[in-house]
């Protein structure tokens, strides 16, 4: 599809919108003074995927991890090391 001027995208949302939503044009390509400006295009509905535990068994947390807890707390706080 050739660019829409946005005075046709204004007048013609609806269509435009249609159009893209079908599939019938994969984008829209809206101009202002014969310059491309803005891109009207789909959004891809998938979904919604698992994200929490996606790193599990991908490290091991070592049992130590908490042991400089207090010396980070003090560095943060601005207090001498």
């Amino acid at each position: 599809m050739q660019p829409v001027s946005m005075f046709q995208a204004k007048t013609t949302l609806s269509k435009l919108v249609e159009a893209v939503e079908s599939g019938r044009e994969k984008e829209v390509v809206i101009s202002r003074h014969g310059t491309s400006v803005a891109k009207l295009v789909s959004i891809a509905r998938q979904p919604a995927q698992q994200r929490i535990g996606v790193a599990k068994g991908l490290f091991v947390v070592p049992d130590s991890i908490d042991e400089s807890n207090e010396l980070i707390v003090r560095m943060f706080a601005g207090d001498a090391v």
